[in-house]
């Protein structure tokens, strides 16, 4: 359904009178950068009715535009009235280039400086200096102004995250913290990041849906406590206790004076220039602080997961990978009768996950997508106005859930009914890319860079590719999508012992399906190959759940890739099907019998 853009451009432009601005920026994030937002900060769908986990849009007196990531190209079209909203492709033309043939000498373009980090305000400060214009931070969203009936803002309790799964006390990450403050000469650093805040202090959060961060900054000293601020209604008396000795509760309106009384010490701050507001930096920059650009100290940590987070995430792929089994065994009995839809059986996944008495919450929104929409990468499922699963065509789900152990991510595609000889080569060469992500070996310095073209070699003997990245980093309980390491063509960060990572190459056809296979990873230690020269690095498959035998051409696969599928499957049958019987194990043994 296509949103009403027409009104709401028309309320945005009155304001922009209001405010003597020619244009105001309005981007999908909230305060806190992140992928999924409270209903109070979805502005840009009030705006455009565009729903993706990401997008910006300039709107300015005379025209619109909105950008978007190569996931979203398909979905913004259905979605945004592009008589009034022109889509564009963030690579093809980003939003400095629209800035620098859009604006010219004395326009002013207003944006959110809560609302923008501080390296994409300089960014769009640069574009808009190129060509005469002004960058205008405002005072309050102009969206905000104009959104009658916008939600009010979350105030959940807070919960504390247990060291029997989080593995470290948070006075343990503290002093970590200090070490890297002092060695770095930096006196404090501002956390802006959610899942740092919750990683560092051992704290989760109901803030936003499927991430269960706090919703909430920071301030980290080389020295004492840190600082959190929150309210303090929201905290439980055990969250209270837990944070005595590392802690000091301060309100969030407080921050500010926090950070000029920084200024005022000239201490030096870090700040990650990547996900901190620019208002925090221009704060601290006006009250004299010397600011350092740096990393998120707390970025590597988080993502080097310890031994109690590791088995974590093997139980919790476990549990996991039984309900997606026992979903994929009803599936086949139930697909084929045509009775079924995308959200009928997203929820029956759900069902599924929830049966295992201990599911927090999903980990995103579930891709359930039959026929054309599974080649929409980042298709979303709209319960009103959704496809049915019908007889000889593809059905993707991707999927994951949240527990206390770990979070889980996964995909399947499968065939309802026959596939085709070109659905059957296409699978095949996404397997294939799927295995040999999964079984390299490689050396200490190797990034996800070096190695995304494993994924994508098969498909690129035959003229095909995918527009998205073949993996993302994944949290411990807390985000599904994490950095800093992903498998990409364009990420530098080198794979390190006790990350886990997604692989999920991928194929599209537009109009007619999508192929999407999806494990998850574990980064193991260095080990000695035999005759070889020097230890080498090597992922552990995490995910556990049967790959759709009916759509693989075996004569594409070579010797060792169907000794790998049949290792796998064997593992599969032997973990998970310990926890199934009836015709649900027979099913089983089936979908995993040998190749």
């Amino acid at each position: 359904m296509k949103s009403a853009a027409p009104n709401t451009l028309s309320l945005l432009r009155n304001e922009l009178k209001k405010q003597k601005l020619t244009g105001f920026i309005v981007p999908r994030q909230d305060e806190f950068q992140g992928e999924y937002v409270a209903s109070y900060a979805e502005r840009l769908k009030w705006l455009t009715g565009f729903a993706g986990s990401w997008g910006m849009a300039i709107v300015t007196l005379k025209k619109a535009a909105i950008f978007v990531d190569g996931r979203y190209t398909i979905q913004v079209r259905e979605q945004v009235d592009v008589k009034t909203i022109t889509p564009q492709h963030l690579m093809d033309e980003p939003p400095t280039a629209w800035i620098e043939k859009n604006l010219g000498k004395n326009d002013r373009l207003g944006f959110d400086p809560w609302l923008t980090t501080a390296s994409e305000a300089k960014r769009l400060g640069e574009a808009c200096a190129k060509v005469g214009a002004k960058l205008i931070p405002v005072a309050k969203n102009l969206i905000d102004k104009i959104w009658s009936d916008q939600p009010a803002r979350p105030q959940n309790p807070l919960s504390v995250q247990p060291s029997q799964f989080a593995g470290r006390s948070s006075l343990e990450k503290l002093g970590d913290m200090a070490a890297i403050l002092a060695t770095g000469k930096v006196d404090a650093a501002v956390l802006a990041e959610p899942s740092s805040v919750s990683w560092l202090l051992n704290l989760r959060g109901a803030d936003v849906p499927y991430t269960p961060v706090v919703l909430a900054y920071a301030i980290i000293h080389r020295k004492g406590k840190a600082e959190l601020f929150i309210d303090a209604k929201r905290l439980p008396e055990d969250v209270r206790s837990a944070l005595k000795t590392t802690a000091i509760i301060r309100k969030p309106t407080d921050l500010e004076s926090s950070l000029k009384k920084l200024g005022a010490k000239k201490s030096s701050v870090m700040i990650d220039a990547g996900s901190a507001p620019e208002k925090i930096r221009s704060t601290l920059a006006a009250s004299g602080a010397k600011i350092i650009e740096g990393t998120d100290p707390c970025t590597m940590p988080k993502a080097l997961k310890n031994k109690v987070e590791q088995q974590g995430a093997r139980s919790s792929q476990l549990r996991d990978g039984v309900a997606l089994s026992r979903f994929l065994h009803w599936l086949s009995l139930e697909g084929p009768k045509g009775k079924l839809t995308e959200d009928s059986a997203a929820e029956k996944l759900k069902a599924f996950r929830s049966e295992t008495g201990v599911l927090m919450d999903l980990s995103f929104s579930t891709i359930s997508a039959s026929g054309p929409n599974a080649a929409i990468p980042h298709y979303h499922v709209d319960p009103e106005n959704c496809r049915a699963i019908n007889n000889n065509e593809i059905y993707l789900i991707d999927s994951g859930g949240q527990y206390q152990d770990g979070t889980t991510d996964v995909t399947r595609t499968v065939i309802i009914g026959q596939p085709t000889d070109e659905m059957r080569d296409r699978f095949t060469r996404v397997l294939k890319g799927m295995i040999g992500i999964s079984t390299i070996a490689f050396p200490k310095g190797t990034t996800g860079a070096n190695i995304d073209v494993l994924a994508r070699a098969s498909l690129w003997k035959a003229g095909l590719d995918y527009d998205h990245g073949t993996g993302h980093g994944v949290g411990s309980y807390l985000s599904v999508h994490e950095g800093p390491a992903r498998i990409s063509k364009n990420n530098y960060i080198t794979l390190q012992p006790g990350m886990i990572l997604s692989n999920e190459p991928g194929f599209y056809k537009r109009g007619e399906y999508g192929i999407r296979i999806e494990n998850l990873l574990l980064v193991k230690e260095p080990s000695e190959i035999a005759g070889g020269e020097r230890p080498m690095l090597s992922f552990e498959t995490l995910t556990l759940a049967p790959i759709d035998r009916t759509l693989i051409e075996t004569k594409l696969l070579t010797r060792d890739e169907l000794q790998w599928l049949d290792t796998y499957h064997a593992r599969v049958l032997k973990e998970v099907g310990s926890f199934m019987d009836g015709a649900a194990l027979e099913w089983m043994k089936k979908a995993c019998a040998p190749l």
